[in-house]
């Protein structure tokens, strides 16, 4: 485990692995004499075949020898100072006497048991070492006791100071006076032996004949598996947690309350639940019970007693959870937190909630102040999908039932090319345009731009359609005659659970004539299109005059009328002349119309009679 651990770290790619045992003899200089099939013995020898890709690289290749090298002493030195870190657990149990002036007899009780427990195979012991606490200068110090270092904590024989413990702030250093006889959490290092992560840190504070702290025993290693598997009510200081939690939360046992927050401790993180103090797992348990089923995102955050690390809990909609979001969570804590590596854990189960266990790996200088409500406010916003931000803004919009409606009535989730280029508000535009639609009337349509941009060739029609795409072939030449050039197309079907599928393109358009406000013609080239659609009038050059001229569909048909009445006549230009020329010279087109109305309309009789006069 621990050499193919270092080859993994180191980024080389293993194609495999051969680990037999053999009964091997070898004479006084170490050399092999004879080589036999493994069998009961004390002189048997594992011996490791691994196989890597191709490494041609001279520095690699020294960087591999140099690492497996260190590994292989770790495990060494871990392996032959088992024994004594076991009997370092026993003359720590027995020592805890000066402790009962300071902490009460329950606590040294239990701590006792949790020591005995983890050396009952529940903990795997790789280092161990004596601190002694004094005062230098009127600040607290941490001197490493001298050939007090076991396992991978040998060195330094000769003492010193530690360092990681100087470059606490002053509040934290504090700490270690105070009366708590155990400190669990995570040290700042990884393991190399047995299996990667962050190695368990387990201080048992040595106190005076006064009860004052005056040093740390300190073992650093690895859980188990067991202790992960294990009813943590069989396990010492959890179980008291557990029952002071319940006891404290007063729900009675067999109640639906109770049976839920017991069930929450259960599953608690058993890292966490070792490290976390019973005021905080208190307030987070609770808060986890007051979620319940409900879809909800919510986060809980802890700092480490030494400030190395923030653990982040994140109860999510299970449907929600997929890598992505987990990557922009790990991003979102590492930037507020000025983290600077994340570890993650992921728990999926039959609740409607996915848990994700987060450790975010800080300085302990980094003492800045975050807005936890904030901080909870962008991890919502991370986590929701993009389809219910769609219909948060329906509910707004549309009002309840609306939203109700369309989450029943679509197929979710949204194509990913629609939820990559359309917006929420976008997509609520489309709902409420997929329900003007019907078997007798197919078509909707919506010519707008894209928030904040003005460019002319950032119109957008957007074109709905009932059961079945629209042919380019047939659209294409609509919206050219309407005087427009067509830049390029985006389809999307939106499938409906019991209506037919909603076919939307979205058309980036030119427009071939001067600039004019989107709100003066909205309204009109939709009308337009959707009757040139419906051959209701005809698809010819005249159409351009909606955007050029601004004029509706009816006024069109006057001119066009006027056109193939002079066409009879024998006017010698081509309709073509005429459209483009009417086109050309907009101004005059919309004084022609004008004039239209003001000699036939009726509305406008009184003032002909008064003209006239």
């Amino acid at each position: 485990d621990s050499i193919a651990m270092e080859i993994n770290r180191q980024g080389i790619g293993v194609q495999l692995i051969i680990h037999p045992l053999f009964d091997a003899s070898r004479d006084d200089h170490g050399a092999l004499t004879q080589l036999d099939d493994a069998r009961d013995g004390e002189k048997l020898e594992s011996w490791i075949h691994v196989e890597t890709e191709r490494i041609t690289d001279p520095a690699r290749i020294k960087a591999l020898g140099d690492g497996l090298v260190a590994v292989l002493s770790d495990v060494r030195a871990a392996v032959e100072d088992w024994r004594k870190m076991l009997a370092k657990v026993t003359e720590t149990v027995s020592s805890m006497g000066g402790a009962a002036k300071s902490v009460p007899l329950e606590e040294i009780d239990e701590a006792r048991a949790f020591l005995n427990w983890a050396a009952d195979g529940h903990f795997t012991f790789l280092g161990y070492r004596d601190y002694e606490l004094s005062e230098v200068n009127g600040n607290d110090v941490l001197k490493i006791v001298a050939n007090s270092g076991l396992g991978i904590l040998r060195e330094p024989k000769l003492g010193g100071v530690s360092a990681s413990f100087n470059e606490l702030p002053p509040a934290l250093r504090a700490l270690a006076r105070k009366p708590d006889l155990l400190v669990l959490t995570k040290a700042n290092s990884r393991a190399t032996v047995h299996r990667a992560g962050y190695l368990d840190y387990v201080g048992v504070k040595r106190f005076d004949d006064q009860g004052k702290v005056v040093g740390e025993r300190r073992f650093i290693g690895l859980y188990t598996s067991s202790t992960y598997h294990a009813n943590p009510q069989d396990i010492p200081l959890l179980r008291r947690k557990i029952t002071r939690i319940m006891e404290r939360a007063g729900f009675p046992h067999s109640s639906h309350a109770g049976k839920n927050l017991f069930s929450i401790l259960e599953t608690f993180p058993r890292d966490e639940l070792f490290q976390i103090s019973e005021d905080d797992l208190f307030e987070t348990a609770m808060g986890v019970l007051r979620l319940g089923e409900r879809a909800k995102t919510k986060l809980f955050v802890r700092r480490d007693v030494f400030a190395r690390f923030y653990s982040c809990l994140i109860y999510l909609p299970r449907e929600n959870y997929n890598t992505e979001v987990r990557i922009k969570l790990q991003e979102v804590l590492k930037r507020a937190f000025s983290g600077t590596s994340v570890e993650f854990n992921v728990q999926l189960s039959e609740s409607v909630l996915a848990r994700i266990h987060m450790l975010v790996r800080t300085s302990p200088a980094n003492e800045q102040k975050l807005d936890f409500k904030a901080l909870e406010a962008e991890v919502v916003a991370a986590v929701r999908r993009w389809e219910e931000g769609v219909f948060e803004r329906l509910v707004k919009l549309a009002g309840e039932d609306a939203a109700n409606e369309a989450r029943r009535d679509f197929v979710l989730p949204f194509p990913a090319a629609y939820t990559e280029d359309s917006t929420p508000d976008q997509a609520v535009a489309d709902f409420l345009a997929a329900k003007s639609i019907t078997a007798d009337k197919p078509i909707a349509m919506s010519l707008y731009r894209q928030p904040g941009e003005h460019a002319r060739h950032a119109l957008r029609f957007r074109l709905y359609h009932l059961g079945k795409p629209v042919p380019l072939s047939g659209s294409l030449p609509m919206l050219e005659n309407m005087g427009v050039r067509v830049e390029g197309e985006r389809s999307y079907t939106i499938e409906r659970r019991e209506s037919p599928h909603v076919y939307i393109h979205d058309f980036a358009l030119s427009p071939t004539h001067a600039a004019f406000h989107l709100d003066d013609v909205k309204e009109k080239f939709e009308q337009a299109f959707g009757r040139i659609w419906a051959r209701q009038v005809e698809n010819d050059g005249f159409n351009r005059l909606t955007l050029a001229a601004g004029l509706s569909s009816d006024n069109i048909v006057v001119l066009r009328a006027y056109a193939k009445y002079l066409k009879q006549t024998g006017f010698t230009f081509s309709q073509q002349y005429i459209e483009n020329t009417l086109a050309h010279h907009a101004g005059i087109t919309e004084e022609l119309v004008g004039l239209f109305h003001s000699r036939f309309s009726p509305d406008m009789a009184d003032d002909r009679d008064g003209m006239v006069k």
